[in-house]
């Protein structure tokens, strides 16, 4: 598991007034034994760091970590490692430990997110030596970050869904209503007008009329539909794209496409739960 091969995406989040780095090698979250280390003294991070590591216990629960999940972890170093521990003059450094074994579940980054890191198996381990509130109140933030992160990919997948179903849309948009005579500004406009369609059918009102209601809100209102309001939407770019390929004037359709709307928004709010979610009309 290669720090300089993967993607990562860095998180923080803040446990007992001090802000933990979080960062992702391939699918594995990696927690800052830096930052947690703050917690017992906030000058000498590195030295808790190895007094911990240098711990007898503490090796061979790295050991048993490695050996269940890196089928490369040096086992031969290992064990010269484990006889040295207890003696007075035994050291053990992140660097060192990762060079002799191969290890895998602990990563010394340097720059902008530089110290040690640890797979959140191990970050909680070291946490509970630091402390075992501290631990506690780690592992409750970091459940709220991968919480938050589950219902903001649920929203993106269903948010580019649309964008992608859209496609759909405009291209019979283009094929049907866009005489090749228009200028760029205007066929913006018929495309505009379609898109308008669909908002009147499940939001009740136009990009516009959105924008004058929320002035100070970013985006538009599609950026703040909800799941259901989303799927929907999917479902009325394929339903609008069909009926312009047949032919059916905008007034008919609208009124269609408000009907399916409102009940298929009927239909998914029962499905959540929800009593009184419908489109708008």
């Amino acid at each position: 598991m290669r720090e300089d091969s993967v993607s990562r995406k860095n998180h923080e989040i803040e446990v007992l007034d001090i802000a933990v780095r979080i960062f992702r090698i391939e699918e594995a979250d990696f927690i800052s034994l830096t930052d947690i280390a703050r917690h017992r003294d906030a000058e000498r991070g590195d030295y808790i760091i190895q007094n911990w590591m240098r711990n007898r216990n503490t090796i061979d629960f790295l050991g048993i970590w490695e050996q269940l999940n890196n089928p490369d972890f040096n086992s031969i170093e290992f064990d010269g490692i484990r006889n040295q521990a207890g003696l007075n003059s035994f050291s053990l450094t992140p660097k060192r430990w990762v060079a002799k074994t191969g290890a895998i579940g602990v990563v010394a980054k340097t720059g902008r997110y530089g110290g040690t890191y640890a797979h959140k198996d191990i970050a909680f381990e070291f946490a509970s030596w630091v402390s075992v509130e501290f631990k506690l109140y780690l592992i409750k933030e970091f459940q709220r970050l991968k919480e938050d992160e589950q219902k903001q990919l649920g929203w993106d997948i269903r948010r580019n869904l649309a964008k992608i179903n859209y496609r759909i849309h405009t291209d019979a948009v283009q094929a049907h209503l866009i005489p090749t005579e228009l200028m760029p500004q205007q066929i913006s406009i018929v495309y505009a007008n379609e898109a308008d369609v669909l908002n009147m059918a499940l939001f009740g009102m136009t990009a516009k009329q959105w924008r004058d209601v929320n002035p100070g809100e970013k985006g538009n209102v599609r950026d703040q539909a909800n799941a259901a309001q989303l799927v929907c939407l999917v479902n009325l770019e394929s339903l609008n794209a069909l009926l312009i390929k047949e032919g059916i004037e905008q007034s008919v359709r609208l009124k269609k496409l408000n009907s399916v709307a409102v009940e298929q928004m009927c239909i998914l709010a029962e499905d959540a739960g929800v009593k009184h979610l419908k489109g708008g009309k």
